[in-house]
């Protein structure tokens, strides 16, 4: 027979278990217990008599006893008014004659309350003021001797102050270096979810201008073709056939495109694709698919070509790939011009077209125009676009490529 799993009757409890048990008490229930525990040593001390020249204790007495310790029910909210209170309490005690109940003892948890809540000095010069007032009337008026009163109760007394002060102290220190490294590890975490929040919004938006680029050229390019189609399906069958060719390739390119881009993002920590980033070496694929949808490009290179960082080299391409886009879809034009200048240090990326342009206002904000600005930002670039000098629309893009001076 297997023995029962848990903790069995009369099985001794571990210190764990019963600090937990302890922390599950309510506060005001624990207070209740101390006062009452405090109050029943008073009464003891005052029953015991040890003092046989002391007036009888009546009832009075066993009652200031019990309200010697009443104001430890308030501890925790007045820490410093509870001590005092009990403090008069007991000077009243012995002013009225009743056997003595020593000073440190009915003021104890008093006393270990005010320190704990960081009133041991208040609280220590009261303690003191007590035991210098105790001291005098024993030797002055009781005509005790100097070395016995100071080597017997009052050093035993002095030293039991100095015992729970120095508790309360170095409990209070760990209470409060504990809610410093918690506070420490809130502001970690938050910082942690910021930081996390931050990298989310990026890679949110790194996905969004990744899609945006792959899908919108080529659908700007099925759209015009897809209108010549329609137009020529009756007079001219074999343009119609043509466009709709573009179209299929056009739709296969996007499809690829789009499992590649899934793929990446569904296997973040799998192998790298294997089709390379586009660059500015397929910007023929680019200008071929824009003339194939009756718009003609004009490209112009400057400078001193040379091999450049790859995310220069995709922000470029994408950059002409999203003005071309746009040129098809907005700026009934007949030509658009592509430059492209090799400069030290940088890249300068220009599209223009003859189209409609803005009228000389400011363009609508739109998805591609602020994923171009991201991504020259992302490398310390720069992007401006506007309408054209005369007519149409341009974007000019400077892009650092980090190989010479800027």
């Amino acid at each position: 027979m297997t023995r029962p799993r848990g903790r069995r009757y009369g099985d001794p409890v571990s210190l764990s278990e019963l600090r937990e048990r302890l922390r599950r008490v309510p506060p005001a229930a624990a207070d209740a217990v101390v006062a009452a525990a405090v109050a029943l040593g008073v009464s003891v001390a005052i029953a015991a008599r040890q003092e046989p020249d002391a007036a009888e204790p009546d009832a009075l007495a066993y009652l200031v006893g019990v309200a010697i310790a009443a104001p430890l029910l308030v501890r925790r909210r007045r820490p410093l008014g509870g001590f005092l209170v009990s403090a008069a309490l007991v000077m009243a005690y012995h002013a009225l004659g009743y056997p003595a109940i020593g000073l440190a003892a009915p003021l104890a948890v008093g006393l270990y309350s005010a320190a704990r809540a960081g009133r041991a000095l208040p609280a220590l010069a009261v303690m003191l003021l007590l035991e210098v007032n105790g001291f005098a009337y024993q030797v002055l008026v009781e005509g005790g001797s100097l070395v016995s009163v100071v080597g017997s109760q009052l050093m035993i007394e002095l030293l039991l102050i100095a015992a729970l002060l120095l508790l309360a102290e170095a409990l209070r220190s760990r209470r409060a270096w504990m809610d410093e490294v918690t506070e420490r590890l809130r502001r970690t975490e938050e910082e942690r979810e910021r930081e996390a929040q931050a990298r989310l919004e990026a890679e949110r938006r790194r996905i969004a201008r990744e899609m945006h680029d792959v899908l919108a050229h080529t659908v700007a390019v099925i759209g015009v073709q897809a209108g010549v189609a329609a137009e020529a399906v009756a007079d001219a069958p074999d343009e119609a056939r043509a466009a709709l060719g573009v179209i299929r390739e056009k739709s296969r390119e996007a499809m690829a495109e789009i499992r590649a881009a899934v793929g990446v993002l569904r296997e973040p920590g799998g192998a790298a694709p294997r089709a390379p980033a586009p660059g500015l070496a397929r910007l023929e694929d680019l200008v071929g698919a824009a003339e194939a949808a009756d718009l003609r490009v004009e490209v112009s290179v400057s400078g001193r070509a040379r091999p450049l960082p790859g995310a220069v080299d995709l922000t470029a391409y994408r950059i002409v790939q999203e003005s071309l886009t746009n040129v098809l879809r907005h700026a009934r034009a007949g030509v658009a011009r592509v430059a492209i200048g090799y400069e030290p240090g940088a890249l300068v990326v220009e599209v223009g077209d003859d189209g409609a342009g803005h009228g000389g206002r400011p363009p609508a904000v739109g998805h591609g125009l602020a994923g171009m600005r991201e991504r020259a930002a992302a490398l310390g670039g720069r992007l401006e676009a506007g309408p054209g000098d005369g007519a149409g629309f341009r974007v000019r893009a400077w892009l650092p490529t980090a190989e010479g001076p800027t």
